[in-house]
């Protein structure tokens, strides 16, 4: 993985557009994200166009497109084979969050395309889940297809700012306090992105068990307005008789 890493960062022109593709296809098409996230390629790569070394907008397109076609035939995949994937060495150690992905998909249909794009190992799994579960490829696609946009377009984003924080601040303070400035941007950017996702899921489960309650009080309350017009009819009877 360093090795790739160091490569990637060394490196200019094709050789970047080509490598960032087949780390991001080859993430969903064939797992390869359990060795090197395509996230953490698409960042490098990011900074690699933030020195000019290639062009920011051909490198959000070829990831954008890699995004996409890996997650087609990663959904294929898991079409053709089923469940059988799922037995594969690289897979068994991963049972638990496998079930939660496979949770996940069954709650929310194709929003969980969508959402899987942006965390780690539902990036991976997502697309060929989605096969197993026959869902429609043209719904597949929309949300494969809206989720790689937005990722793709957004960490080479993220790496091009970097690239050129690292650049700004090289001529002033030197390589070696640019590489830690740009380290820092980096963890710094990708610890935020884990605490929202934490956050949004405690924000879902609260809503979730929120309107539970609500709807025990709501029939607590159509209770309490049922039995009203009997107290009242009582009360009404009581009074004539005092009268």
């Amino acid at each position: 993985m360093d090795s790739i890493t160091d490569w990637l960062g060394h490196s200019s022109g094709p050789a970047v557009y080509a490598l960032v593709a087949a780390l991001v296809f080859c993430e969903d098409a064939l797992f390869f994200g359990f060795v090197l996230p395509g996230e953490t390629a698409v960042v490098l790569g990011g900074v690699v166009a933030g020195q000019g070394r290639v062009s920011v907008y051909w490198l959000a397109a070829v990831v954008v497109l890699a995004a996409i076609a890996g997650d087609s035939v990663g959904y294929e995949v898991g079409r053709r084979f089923g469940p059988r994937i799922l037995e594969t060495k690289p897979l068994r150690g991963h049972q638990e969050r496998i079930d939660q992905a496979r949770d996940f998909i069954r709650r929310r249909g194709p929003v969980a395309v969508f959402l899987g794009r942006f965390i780690a190992f539902f990036r991976a799994m997502m697309p060929a889940l989605a096969g197993m579960s026959r869902m429609p490829y043209r719904t597949f696609l929309l949300f494969n297809a809206l989720g790689g946009l937005i990722w793709g377009v957004g960490f080479t984003l993220l790496g091009y700012f970097a690239g050129t924080a690292y650049k700004q601040v090289e001529k002033t303070a030197g390589t070696a306090v640019a590489v830690v400035v740009a380290a820092v941007v980096v963890v710094a950017v990708v610890v935020w992105q884990i605490r929202k996702r934490r956050r949004g899921r405690g924000k879902g489960d609260g809503a979730d068990k929120g309107g539970g309650d609500g709807a025990q009080e709501g029939q607590s309350e159509g209770g309490s307005a049922e039995r009203s017009p009997d107290a009242d009819g009582d009360g009404g009877r009581n009074g004539d008789r005092r009268h």
